[in-house]
């Protein structure tokens, strides 16, 4: 006979049901609330914390590299013994001291808008991760490099409205295979000016200044300098518009620019932090923001085009309570550096395909490590931001992520170049066990007594043997898209480093190198 069941029962068993429930979501909404806590709810504050080995090496290498681009008088100085003093008369037949600067890649040429990038970015990696660098004795030997730019920057502009923006003929010292220390052909100098006007260089080189000031604030004297000609160098470059690789043609084979508006809000944000003078903000945020800031777009991060940079730039200004924050202009950056940053998750629904199958970041054949790891720096920035700022999600299309997404992204980016690719090749030289042996560089290929100049250098170039001089932290051009790598020394695509490239990966590393709490401000 069935008994018919309880109706008591059935609420008591309904209850135990709805009381498990209840907890377990309890337990889960306090382990999520945990987490976001961790992940950045609350801001993260305090020195640098444990320091992670395999960064700090790659750091310590990559630093180095700066030293063997050095030109100039290097004396007792000189780190390296297959280098020495070279282009001690860049600049004489101007009456100037252009000895100092450092060579471009693989080449002799002093290209200054490269050049100027690198110290700019070296300047935001010191500002943002000074305190990482000097956890691992790095603080001193960066700022020793930044100098050695600036200092001739500084040279470089005589005048109000001059700028010179190249020593060396490219196609003179292209034809040649020799070490910096016995080239002696002509070094002519290329300058801008008023009737040759190149905006993208000049405002460039102004940000680069201005950053530097910030860098070296406690020498007033040398910081007020560098401000004076940053100041100069923006107004010059707006005032007198126009592109750098039209009044300069034959660079366009080199560093052809795309255009100038991103370099003049780069430089005018980087003023705008050194100054607290409100006329730069308005600048990028007013009109000029509108025409060229390409609000809403997610670019690339390079020597080229700076526009992913002043966004990131400028939102850490909304992050940390800036009284202008609601500027809507501001807000406009800070969306589009939310718009990169979604690009560069990998499981993000508005991810970029620009990548190898095993997601390194790829946009271009030549030199294609500088676009992820520029872009891997940057998300390093934007993590540490939100992590100190107690900001805990990044909203992509309604898909919610968190700063150790940004950092784990960065990281992947950074292990890639190490050596954790199809390759198990470090494209560090001098990091690892296995790195490129046939850099595509000059003095590294050429043994310090060699007798042999300009012609006969060549055979250098095409020995089977290994460089004879390591070329110790230099960032190569990295793989092609299908994840391969020709070690050649012919191979100008792949295998030769660049100045630049090495200013981003002391960024990335330095960003990664341990932990710590970003700067509100950098005055």
């Amino acid at each position: 006979m069935r008994v018919k069941p309880s109706s008591r029962g059935c609420c008591w068993w309904f209850l135990v049901v709805v009381t498990l429930a209840l907890v377990y979501d309890a337990i889960v909404y306090t382990v999520q609330k945990k987490t976001e806590k961790s992940e950045g709810a609350a801001p993260i504050t305090g020195p640098p914390g444990a320091i992670e080995k395999k960064y700090a090496d790659a750091l310590k290498i990559a630093m180095q590299f700066f030293d063997i681009q050095r030109s100039g008088e290097l004396g007792y100085s000189s780190k390296f013994s297959w280098r020495g003093d070279s282009a001690l008369t860049d600049g004489s037949q101007a009456k100037l001291d252009l000895s100092k600067g450092m060579y471009d890649a693989g080449d002799l040429m002093k290209f200054g808008f490269p050049m100027a990038f690198t110290a700019t970015v070296l300047s935001w990696a010191i500002l943002e991760y000074g305190g990482q660098m000097a956890v691992v004795n790095q603080l001193g030997p960066a700022q020793d490099s930044l100098k050695w730019i600036t200092d001739y920057l500084v040279n470089a502009h005589p005048e109000e409205n001059v700028l010179y923006v190249q020593v060396g003929d490219p196609e003179i010292d292209h034809g040649c295979w020799e070490r910096p220390e016995v080239m002696s052909e002509k070094r002519p100098l290329t300058q801008i000016n008023t009737s040759s006007p190149g905006t993208e260089v000049a405002a460039e080189t102004a940000a680069a200044l201005a950053s530097a000031s910030l860098v070296f604030k406690s020498d007033s004297r040398y910081s007020s300098a560098l401000l004076m000609h940053a100041k100069e160098l923006f107004t010059f470059a707006d005032k007198y518009r126009g592109s750098y690789s039209e009044s300069v043609p034959e660079v366009s084979t080199y560093y052809n620019s795309t255009g100038y508006g991103d370099e003049l809000l780069w430089a005018a944000s980087w003023l705008y932090h050194a100054t607290g003078d409100k006329s730069y903000l308005q600048y990028v945020t007013g009109k000029n923001g509108e025409v060229f800031a390409q609000w809403g777009s997610a670019t690339w991060f390079s020597w080229d085009n700076k526009l992913a940079g002043t966004q990131v730039l400028l939102s850490r200004l909304t992050f940390f309570g800036n009284k202008d924050t609601s500027n809507s202009g501001l807000q406009m950056y800070r969306k589009t550096a939310e718009a990169v940053m979604c690009s560069l998750i990998p499981d993000s629904p508005t991810a970029t395909q620009s990548r190898t199958d095993s997601g390194l970041i790829w946009v271009s054949e030549w030199n294609a490590l500088q676009h992820p790891v520029a872009s891997a720096f940057l998300a390093s920035l934007y993590s540490d931001y939100m992590r100190s700022s107690g900001t805990a999600k990044l909203s992509c299309n309604g898909y919610s992520y968190k700063p150790s997404d940004l950092r784990k992204f960065a990281k992947s980016q950074a292990d890639y170049v190490l050596g954790n690719n199809p390759m198990k090749m470090s494209f560090l030289v001098g990091y690892g066990e296995n790195y490129p042996q046939y850099v595509h560089h000059r003095g590294a290929s050429i043994p310090a007594d060699a007798k042999t100049g300009c012609k006969d250098g060549w055979t250098w170039l095409e020995r089977k043997e290994p460089n004879p001089n390591v070329a110790t932290g230099a960032l190569v051009g990295g793989p092609f898209l299908n994840e391969t790598f020709v070690d050649d020394r012919n191979n100008s695509k792949q295998a030769e480093p660049t100045t630049y490239n090495g200013a981003v990966i002391v960024g990335l590393l330095s960003g990664l190198v341990t932990t710590s709490s970003a700067v509100p401000s950098f005055t």
